[in-house]
């Protein structure tokens, strides 16, 4: 028993340095990624290129690199201090952001629009919805800054870009709370083709109906062609 327990030990502790210091897990609950990664998508992150926190000591290892424009980061939100978000790293520390008319621009020149970036605003004319700036000249979504990047931050949007919460809105986004970079979908989920039946502790029969009905439609609900993906 002795021999058991000391191995159930060594792998349990094993795992959690490799899910809280390599390698972690992570799924897309919004759209503000879309369609980079959607709703559903579940993600593997390199925590040890930033540099891994390490767990109970909270050490940080050295980074092998810095977060560069044009990483999806996995960060902890800066107004609450628990809530991991994913944005795309636009800016760094002494960059000028600049957002006119949807356009980003990043110290005068014009931040090439990830692959699968996305704008949802489209007037009837059929051309793009711009918000102008509010009263007073203060900034809005699609027009923003200039603004420069504090020391030791970084700058993030979403690609889904005229819905997304992100530095727009709250700002940057310390060094000290990047978790790692986006690498790959491992699986993805669709969930909105064929929505689960909810789950209701008045119905003791909800577990076993979701149950069987995911096992009915699991090949339809699985993204097939998103999985092994990786992420840029």
């Amino acid at each position: 028993m002795w021999d058991n327990f000391k191995q159930i030990l060594a792998a349990v502790i094993l795992a959690i340095v490799i899910k809280t210091s390599i390698v972690e897990a992570y799924k897309i609950p919004s759209q503000s990624m879309e369609d980079t990664l959607l709703v559903g998508d579940f993600l593997l992150a390199n925590k040890f290129l930033y540099g891994a926190h390490l767990p109970i000591v909270d050490w940080r290892l050295p980074a092998f690199r810095d977060p560069v424009p044009g990483d999806v980061v996995i960060f902890i939100f800066p107004h609450d201090g628990v809530t991991k978000y994913i944005k795309r790293c636009v800016a760094v520390a002494g960059d000028t952001v600049e957002v006119r008319n949807k356009q980003v621009f990043v110290n005068g020149k014009p931040f090439e629009n990830p692959e699968y970036v996305k704008f949802i605003d489209i007037a009837a004319s059929g051309q793009q919805s711009i918000k102008p700036r509010g009263a007073g000249g203060l900034d809005s979504r699609d027009n923003f800054g200039p603004y420069v990047v504090p020391r030791e931050s970084y700058f993030m949007m979403g690609d889904n870009r005229d819905n997304s919460y992100d530095s727009r809105f709250w700002g940057p986004v310390h060094q000290d709370l990047v978790l790692g970079k986006a690498m790959i979908i491992h699986w993805s989920w669709n969930d909105e083709l064929y929505p689960s039946p909810d789950v209701s502790l008045s119905d003791p029969l909800s577990v076993p109906k979701l149950f069987i009905y995911n096992v009915v439609h699991f090949f339809e609900k699985v993204r097939w062609n998103r999985l092994m993906n990786p992420i840029s």
